[in-house]
């Protein structure tokens, strides 16, 4: 039985490693899923499941447990990067504004509690600090920040007194996840919230933006000035972007194009933005009631899938899809959003657009669009790895501040983080392809964070019981629920009464502020509608930022002054 024991204690065995992974992982996911009050701590238990190996001396050879966990950490924040890179900027509009705002002030709070509670029940030293930034990751529950922050402790302290900050984490961890929820109830009764007014008023005020969803009429042309024109001064004209699909003239159905003219009795099939509908009526004649499938020409209605590399950035107008193709683009299916086919709209691969049209025509766009769902499922792998690429060398950077002892880098978390952001939004501009399908991001993703939280769990089981049991872990533990709860209660009361915002729409604000999918989980269980996913969305990219940055700023800022 010699070959048995040595599997599990000859360290420097590439068979021990891969067994020690893949028991750790294994088990922290399947006790994961277990639910105490409907509460679980999903693929986070593997942390625990690493201290438990760690503490029972199951472990492997530093220098693997730290290649794992750094790969793993730059693989996670970089997909998370791509994910968010496309929504990052946008989500400032509008809306969005005074919500990131909310959410911003929620991580400004976390970091200012994390401080006054540093130096209230702690002795100023740099380890005190950065235990504190383990117990500020557990706290918000965000496990990026708590990689970020612990690559950061690399430049601060020498290779063998870094300080364990996972055993903070993992001690606020569970009552972080407890009384985010928690705290979302509170404000309920504190600012006395009636559930079923909030639901009333997201009936009345649709989080679908009514300039981005389409609306569908036919439209008796009864203008006399617009008789004799072409389609494309009917539009010139009126100042409002919308598109004709199909035109009958004298009992024969065309598709029009931007040169085809109008006459007086025509009916147009037109698709504009909602709130432009009026405008468009008032400006061209009344609505009516027409079978097109019933005229002289048979038209289809096809979505067709976006998936050649080339279209990737382009406008639709620049397409010319009526001139060229004889065809129409009405609609843009997109991540689950329906918008409306504005000439200005780029395109990305993996959009959805409905085409209108005779069939061949409609083949031809189908071509030239790719629509290959083979195509789009192979996943592009040189995004991946020139992404990572750019990141380490843009995160490795020093970068010099004044008052600074140290010049400050990204890191290995902050470097691949920025750069993926950068390129899920502006990519096409360089040429490249940075679509990911959402079942291929995630597995990357969830294989990064299991493998970093592992590695963490493992090098931390060591020390954790000298730490916790007989160190500070009670004290990490009541300063981890004032991180969590006095931001939430305080941003949370501010929002309700203050500005207004819906109950439910601000459960996922406050679900996003701390990157929390449990407490997003709970608000749609409590909703039953989508606004928590709208709030949660809006928020989460900038935040998860915030999140892996504040961590490496705090320790690479103070530790270095203390």
């Amino acid at each position: 039985m010699d070959w048995l024991v040595s599997l599990f204690t000859s360290t420097d065995s590439v068979v021990h490693i891969a067994l020690l992974y893949a028991l750790v992982i294994s088990v922290g996911i399947y006790l994961g899923r277990l639910k105490v009050a409907g509460i679980s701590l999903g693929v986070t238990f593997v942390l625990f499941a690493g201290i438990v190996a760690g503490h029972f001396h199951f472990t492997g050879t530093p220098a693997v447990l730290t290649f794992m966990q750094d790969f793993g950490l730059i693989l996670f924040v970089y997909c998370i990067g791509l994910q968010v890179g496309p929504g990052f900027f946008e989500s400032f509009k509008k809306g969005g504004v005074q919500l990131n705002i909310l959410a911003v002030s929620v991580v400004a709070l976390n970091i200012l509690v994390m401080l006054a509670c540093f130096f209230i029940f702690f002795e100023p030293t740099k380890f005190n600090l950065a235990m504190m930034v383990g117990t500020l990751c557990g706290a918000i529950t965000n496990t990026p920040g708590l990689g970020a922050a612990t690559e950061a402790l690399t430049q601060v302290f020498p290779a063998d007194q870094i300080p364990a900050i996972a055993s903070g984490y993992a001690c606020a961890y569970p009552l972080g996840v407890v009384g985010i929820i928690l705290s979302t109830i509170a404000i309920r009764f504190l600012c006395r919230v009636n559930l079923k007014q909030e639901e009333a008023q997201i009936e009345q005020e649709r989080s679908e933006n009514p300039h981005a969803k389409p609306h569908r009429m036919t439209l008796c042309v009864q203008n006399k000035y617009l008789d004799g024109k072409t389609i494309l001064q009917l539009r010139d004209f009126l100042g409002r972007e919308y598109v004709c699909t199909r035109l009958l003239h004298d009992g024969h159905v065309i598709i029009p194009n931007r040169e085809t003219i109008v006459h007086l009795e025509d009916k147009l099939h037109i698709v504009c933005a909602e709130d432009d509908a009026e405008a468009v009526i008032a400006f061209i004649g009344p609505e009516e009631q027409i079978e097109w499938e019933e005229q002289d020409v048979p038209l289809v209605s096809r979505n067709i899938l976006v998936t050649q590399p080339s279209m990737n950035g382009k406008t639709f107008g620049s397409l010319h899809f009526s001139s060229v193709y004889g065809v129409n683009v009405t609609r843009i299916l997109r991540a689950d959003m329906e918008l409306f086919a504005d000439r200005n709209l780029r395109m990305q691969v993996g959009d959805k657009i409905v085409v209108v049209g005779p069939e061949d025509a409609v083949d031809r766009v189908a071509k030239k669009m790719g629509n290959s769902v083979k195509r789009l499922a192979h996943p592009n792998l040189e995004i991946l790895f020139i992404g990572i690429v750019v990141g380490l060398i843009f995160g490795a950077l020093p970068i010099s501040i004044p008052g600074m002892p140290i010049p400050v880098k990204l890191g290995l978390a902050g470097g691949p983080l920025c750069v993926a952001i950068l390129l899920g939004r502006w990519g096409y501009k360089v040429k490249l392809v940075t679509y990911m399908s959402t079942s291929a991001n995630l597995l990357l993703r969830e294989v990064g964070l299991v493998l970093f939280l592992a590695s963490v769990g493992i090098k931390a089981g060591a020390s954790f019981v000298s730490t916790v049991v007989e160190g500070d872990g009670l004290m990490y533990v009541g300063c981890g629920f004032l991180i969590t709860v006095l931001p939430i209660l305080i941003v949370g009361v501010v929002g309700r009464l203050k500005y207004k915002i819906n109950y439910f729409t601000l459960m996922g604000v406050i679900a996003g502020s701390t990157t929390d999918p449990p407490a997003l989980a709970f608000a749609n269980q409590t909703a039953g509608n989508d606004a928590p996913a709208v709030g949660y969305s809006t928020v989460y990219p900038l935040t998860m930022f915030l999140r892996i940055l504040t961590g490496q700023v705090i320790i690479l800022m103070l530790c270095a002054l203390l």
